[in-house]
């Protein structure tokens, strides 16, 4: 047929590009498909065998109402011909009809659900997202079986066709925030999507921002609740993360361990996270400045063994902790690209021989060591929050070693009002607290228990003000 060698001639004659004819009833029947993409033992099972034993007549409402035991069967029109053989479609052509059949027998390599590299609990759900969107789907639909759960497709990128999937519970989210997000999801114009981190900056408001406006999650549980509080998560193929909105910054003090515990336990944790962001963000500054402009009100003790310990150093104060840090930055680079057994090595290695070798030859100092590690070790306590923690400590040390003390009061009090600016999706991103919102403070530094939680948040809208009321 002509149509097959158009087909064929768009797709480059492509080598895994196959056309499997057959003749049922004197009528020619061909089928388009990609080999490598397509599950070839239910090709024979729910396609080849019933044409072979069908003795009607042919056309394509018998074959998709009667014929073919495919679940998902399209009929589509020859201008998306192409398009759903690129989607990993088995195309059906009947000689003498103008449209064809999409029949999905799709078999791609994926791997199992895992517990998340990035998420793991002590107590709680192990199972963790896949580079697969089916998956995700599946993993929800395990989680919500409602009817009020939503899921929105899209196929972005001229080039990658790549499926995105919003997930909402209709009688809860806000539908100005479903509408926003399908309407700059259909603005993408752009050749591909590999991973859902390429869209945050289509749908964010300020996508030249430091902080993310997007909440992250390898894990159903995590997306579940989002989504039972009146959030949107956003799945795109290919990639294990799922993006959530609205976002407030105060998600990432939360963790799904929290609510699997004690919820004094719980509490005290989250203390602790702040401090460890205070920690991973200021420290060295802090450090700089007393070092430099504040060590009269430093205790007398502390002074001499600092002293001690950095009189006979070439480099100033400032030099040598950007020195430290930008070595503990390298190793923690290489120890990410090596493979992972030799990457574990290097990175202990290095910093116990480089270090120790530093401070024998007198480069470096102790307390120098003690404060860029503490500082490196405490960004984990909040990992989501990493990239912005690293930048934010190089920001702060600069201003210490420059400015001292009034300089770190003043670039926090700087940052603070930033975040209090940021308001994405009709959220204040410092929510509970700027504003303060009495009724979403049993879920913030205190959590409080699970029973006592009987209203969704009020912190960005949502459609249901009761939990367990309106809903499924």
């Amino acid at each position: 047929m002509e149509i097959i060698e158009e087909i064929k001639k768009e797709l480059q004659n492509n080598p895994d590009l196959l056309v499997r004819e057959i003749v049922v009833s004197n009528k020619k029947i061909s089928m388009i498909f990609f080999k490598s993409t397509i599950d070839k033992i239910l090709f024979v099972q729910s396609i080849i065998s019933p044409l072979m034993d069908y003795k009607g007549e042919v056309n394509l409402y018998n074959l998709k109402s009667s014929v073919l035991k495919v679940i998902e069967i399209e009929e589509v029109e020859k201008k998306d011909f192409v398009k759903q053989i690129v989607r990993n479609k088995v195309l059906l052509i009947v000689e003498g009809e103008d449209n064809a059949l999409s029949l999905d027998i799709e078999s791609l390599p994926t791997r199992q659900p895992t517990e998340p590299p990035t998420s793991p609990t002590i107590q709680g759900p192990r199972q963790g997202f896949t580079e697969s969107v089916k998956t995700t789907m599946a993993l929800l639909r395990k989680q919500l079986p409602s009817k009020h759960l939503v899921i929105k497709n899209f196929f972005v990128g001229e080039m990658t066709h790549t499926q995105i999937c919003l997930f909402y519970l209709d009688n809860i989210v806000d539908k100005k925030v479903v509408r926003s997000l399908e309407k700059k999801i259909k603005a993408i114009n752009t050749d591909g999507i590999l991973d859902a981190h390429y869209i945050v900056e289509y749908l964010s408001k300020r996508p030249n921002s430091l902080f993310e406006q997007f909440g992250t999650t390898e894990k159903p549980d995590i997306v579940t609740a989002k989504i039972l509080e009146g959030r949107v998560a956003i799945a795109v193929d290919g990639s294990p993360i799922v993006l959530t909105v609205p976002y407030m910054i105060f998600e990432d003090i939360q963790n799904s361990n929290d609510y699997y515990t004690n919820q004094h336990y719980a509490t005290f944790i989250r203390y602790i996270r702040t401090l460890g962001i205070i920690m991973a963000t200021v420290i060295p500054g802090v450090y700089l400045s007393f070092r430099l402009y504040h060590y009269k009100v430093v205790p007398l003790k502390y002074i001499l063994t600092i002293n001690a310990t950095t009189q006979n150093l070439p480099f100033t104060p400032f030099i040598e902790l950007l020195f430290i840090l930008i070595l503990f930055q390298i190793l923690y680079e290489v120890s990410l690209r090596l493979p992972r057994y030799l990457g574990i090595a290097t990175s202990i290695v290095g910093a116990l021989v480089l270090g120790d070798t530093g401070v024998q030859a007198g480069l470096i100092s102790p307390p120098g060591i003690i404060v860029i590690a503490l500082s490196l070790i405490s960004v984990y306590t909040v990992p989501n929050q990493a990239p912005q923690l690293t930048i934010l400590r190089f920001v702060f040390l600069i201003i210490g070693g420059t400015l001292g003390l009034l300089g770190i009061v003043g670039a926090m009090v700087y940052f603070v009002n930033y975040l209090n600016s940021l308001n994405d999706y009709d959220t204040p991103f410092l929510a509970p607290y700027a504003p303060k919102v009495k009724s979403d403070l049993k879920d913030g530094f205190h959590r409080q228990n699970i029973s006592d939680m009987k209203k969704r948040p009020k912190s960005f809208s949502n459609n249901d003000e009761f939990r367990g009321i309106g809903g499924e």
